[in-house]
């Protein structure tokens, strides 16, 4: 493929990303919680591995949602 994060939803990054996705909405739900959204998958990227690709922008904004459940989900 490319030098773009793998695409694949059973292996790799965007699996362990949805996993914790998941992880964290169930953890709120099972306390009443509602969480905002996790940030939507990209759909514009091009594989070729651009500086600055839409997939790095994708794993920064979901790393701010865990920070921001885990803090939610502390209080």
């Amino acid at each position: 493929m490319s030098d773009c994060p793998s695409h694949t939803i059973t292996q790799g990054p965007l699996a362990d990303t949805l996993a914790m996705f998941a992880a964290l909405q169930q953890r709120a739900g099972i306390t009443g919680m509602t969480l905002r959204p996790p940030p939507p998958l990209p759909t514009t990227c091009c594989g070729r591995g651009c500086n600055g690709c839409v997939w790095e922008g994708f794993y920064e904004a979901a790393l701010y949602w865990q920070q921001e459940a885990e803090l939610c989900l502390q209080a």
